[in-house]
């Protein structure tokens, strides 16, 4: 039954890059949102393609990770869990949000400049 636990995995592209927030001397948060895009034939037989924007969330080794390796436009597969939340707004309305936790992740297009002088 551990296959069944809260797992995510995502490939997608950066909409901005992540935003980082320190807390204290070693504990940081990235926050960015994912695009992920699919392609299909509706009723008609024509294709149709459909973008989801996914907020993601990283915590301490990955944020500074996200912060050093990720960018606007990046390409990455992710993987982490669904983190459900309410809070209540200023004005005493209930909101919902829904982001995923990131575990680890991969990116998986790396510009040919950043990939020469990782090399050096």
């Amino acid at each position: 039954m551990n296959t069944l636990r809260n797992t995510v995995s995502l490939i997608g592209n950066l909409g901005a890059d992540p935003a980082i927030t320190q807390f204290g001397d070693k504990n940081s948060v990235a926050r960015f949102s994912l695009a992920t895009h699919e392609s299909y034939k509706d009723k008609k037989g024509e294709w149709v393609d459909n973008t989801t924007w996914h907020n993601v969330v990283a915590w301490g080794k990955a944020a500074e990770l996200c912060e050093k390796l990720l960018k606007k436009g990046s390409e990455v597969v992710l993987e982490g869990k669904l983190v459900n939340d309410s809070y209540e707004t200023k004005e005493g309305e209930k909101r919902y949000k829904t982001e995923i936790s990131m575990r680890e992740f991969m990116v998986l297009n790396r510009d040919k400049d950043e990939a020469k002088t990782s090399k050096k």
